[in-house]
């Protein structure tokens, strides 16, 4: 368990439950399920700039990475139709992959496809059910893609003020300002009621929260004097306990609940918010195709992992369409801002290419 190998290395009982909120990070787990270690390590194995575990900021938001890739790509001479809804992958006479057919009409010809959304779009909606293994269907549709994610986008009027470490005199950025701030991780047991609350279909009561304010080191991000932060917090059902929706009600009573949480923190910072965008996991799941909301395109845990990942057989980006092939997050290694499964699945289908 993880909080076994916390306990072997640390002492500092906050420590441990702020190490713990990365192995449990866009998962329905607590710190004590079996298999949550893993998460951890996931979220540390790799390296920024040289220096291991490290994470950073994208200069102009995550969108600018996405831009950052199509300009490469265009620049190689790839075509990209943005806002251009895919309706189905076309397939030839003897089942392989022909291209694939826009939602307007257009079609798109290719010997080989690369699908960047979930399995589940992919193969589920996607592609024509009779094409595939019924045990491949099967395994793809009882995947665990339940997620305890909520995030919420804040737009605030001047940089909050935390009790443990007050802002200076001339309202200038600190250090701690410039990290991830972890919110109600004073112990692994909080973590744990946290997801103990949503696992019966109640938002948490007091929710793990991960605070950044990305504009502290991209000022272009808000005008001088405000910031944006951003607030990755759990646990919330994707289905709410007696069927209820989530409702604009039920999402700005969660997110109160977080803002009441926050001004323990850092009083003042309900007064400063000027805006808030909520999304929920339903929310995830219908604006970018999450499914069920999770951040990973599915579940982190040991039976969804390495050669299970999509299902056994096909972790080697393949899929049951020859010419088809899966290079999102719900491809090994998983999740993550890394490109790894994009850039292994491009080598294969390169290899299969040579061979065409």
């Amino acid at each position: 368990l993880l909080c076994q190998i916390l306990d072997q290395w640390f002492e500092s009982e906050p420590l441990k439950a702020t190490l713990a909120t990365d192995a449990v990070i866009g998962a329905m787990a607590s710190p004590y399920t079996p298999g949550s270690g893993y998460v951890l390590l996931h979220h540390v194995m790799g390296e920024l700039e040289g220096q291991r575990g490290a994470w950073g900021y994208v200069a102009g938001g995550m969108g600018a990475l996405s831009q950052a890739i199509a300009c490469a790509a265009a620049a190689l001479g790839a075509h990209i139709f943005a806002e251009k809804a895919v309706c189905h992958v076309l397939l030839g006479r003897d089942g392989h992959a022909q291209g694939i057919a826009l939602q307007d009409g257009t079609e798109v010809r290719s010997k080989l496809v690369l699908s960047n959304a979930s399995p589940q779009i992919t193969f589920l909606e996607l592609v024509p059910q009779e094409q595939l293994p019924t045990d491949f269907v099967q395994r793809i549709q009882q995947a665990d893609t339940r997620s305890p994610v909520t995030k919420i986008n804040v737009a605030v009027d001047r940089l909050p003020n935390f009790l443990a470490a007050p802002n200076a005199r001339d309202g200038q950025p600190l250090p701690h300002h410039q990290c991830s701030i972890h919110l109600n991780c004073e112990g692994t047991h909080l973590l744990h009621q946290a997801f103990t609350e949503a696992s019966h279909g109640h938002p948490s009561s007091r929710p793990m929260i991960e605070l950044c304010i990305p504009s502290v080191l991209d000022p272009g991000l808000a005008p001088r004097g405000c910031h944006v932060v951003s607030l990755f917090t759990q646990y919330t059902p994707c289905v709410l306990a007696g069927g209820q929706p989530w409702d604009e009600q039920a999402r700005n009573a969660y997110a109160n609940t977080v803002f009441d949480c926050i001004e323990d923190y850092a009083p003042g910072f309900k007064a400063s918010v000027i805006g808030r965008d909520i999304l929920t996991p339903p929310d995830l799941e219908r604006i970018f195709g999450l499914p069920g909301g999770n951040i990973f395109h599915g579940g982190m845990s040991l039976d969804q992992l390495y050669f299970t990942r999509p299902a056994p057989f096909y972790s080697s980006y393949r899929s049951p369409v020859p010419g088809l092939y899966l290079c999102g997050s719900g491809a090994h290694p998983g999740g993550g801002v890394m490109g790894a499964a994009g850039r292994n699945a491009a080598r294969v289908a390169l290899e299969d290419f040579g061979r065409l």
